[in-house]
């Protein structure tokens, strides 16, 4: 199997490491807008990696295609890939990046290819998180996404301008336009990130839950932020942030039918926020090349993947999910 990842920054590096060390990997190609970060990251990862100075949208011999370029540089590039007929996943997490891939669906589908949409972190994980816990319910009827931590610069900077903008959130079939910064709540993190205020922010979550379950009355999205954060957001960063963020942690609380009564549960997972992007999109380019997402199109990982044995292979790279328990304890998905 071929390989091109396209951004190589803090999650565009974990993720072709991720790819290098997996069994089967023939090639995986480098392109990155810095030349000294290209070669040096193409000495380091060894005899699979392929240094590629091309621009992004160029033609490129792999059988899979990840973007993982900062918000802005995704849409045009899927769109060239898609009409090759090549496979595309985007860590991406953009809210104009999410709309823009999904509106691909219809060409991606007339010709036979799959773009999996926010395969990162959160989105991402959440996604496939909320497909897992979906599966303990009749009928879902909200979907609550809460995140805390950022990977690399550019993943700062998205954050910090999402604070200022819109939040978008899904009620009672209709789109609903929040002020971001807005609808302060505190969310619980699995240890040791914890509990943290959460403000709604321009995050893409409900544009892949939505479509991922039919009939669903209620998603929304937050990020963790402190008063500083949301004080600033309308102005330029203060500070340049950190090459890689600290720990971060996702949260998503699902809540439905079950039999005559109504329930919830909230599942979770803690690690820095580019290491688990970076694994998530990853092997999300590992099954899309072994034929094992569910149908062409463009969409989330909600709607393409088996959720079981893609958070077996997770954990088996370090990436654990954590079940919260009524006691504010946590246990493992697969234990749960």
């Amino acid at each position: 199997m071929r390989f091109a990842v396209l951004g190589l920054g803090a999650v565009g590096a974990r993720l072709a490491r991720q790819l290098v060390s997996t069994e089967g990997v023939e090639r995986v190609v480098l392109r990155e807008e810095r030349r000294d970060r290209v070669v040096a990251l193409g000495e380091s990862l060894g005899d699979h990696a392929e240094v590629d100075l091309s621009r992004y949208d160029e033609p490129v011999d792999a059988d899979v295609v990840i973007l993982a370029g900062p918000a802005g540089t995704h849409v045009e590039a899927a769109a060239a890939f898609v009409r090759r007929g090549q496979p595309v996943v985007s860590v991406g997490d953009a809210v104009d990046d999410v709309r823009g891939l999904l509106d691909l669906d219809a060409e991606a589908a007339e010709r036979g290819v799959t773009v999996v949409v926010g395969a990162g972190f959160a989105p991402g994980l959440t996604c496939v998180l909320a497909r897992h816990a979906a599966g303990r319910f009749e009928a879902i009827d909200e979907i609550h996404v809460a995140k805390a931590g950022t990977g690399g610069p550019a993943c700062a900077r998205q954050h910090h301008a999402a604070l200022a903008r819109s939040a978008l959130d899904w009620r009672d079939g209709g789109w609903v336009q929040r002020s971001g910064g807005s609808g302060r709540e505190l969310c619980w993190f699995p240890d040791p990130v914890g509990g943290l205020d959460c403000y709604r922010a321009a995050m893409p979550d409900a544009l892949l839950l939505v479509p991922a379950f039919p009939g669903v009355g209620r998603v929304t999205s937050r990020m963790a932020a402190n008063r500083r954060d949301r004080l600033t957001a309308r102005l330029p960063m203060l500070r340049p942030p950190h090459p890689e963020g600290g720990p971060g942690g996702v949260r998503v609380e699902v809540r439905g039918r079950r039999g005559a009564g109504r329930d919830v549960v909230v599942l979770g997972a803690m690690d820095r926020p580019a290491v688990a992007a970076g694994a998530v999109g990853a092997l999300s380019a590992l099954w899309l090349a072994g034929g094992r997402v569910s149908r062409p199109g463009a969409s989330g990982l909600a709607s393409l993947v088996d959720p079981v044995p893609f958070l077996a292979e997770l954990r088996r790279r370090g990436v654990r999910a954590a079940v919260f328990q009524g006691d504010a304890t946590e246990r493992d998905v697969e234990q749960g």
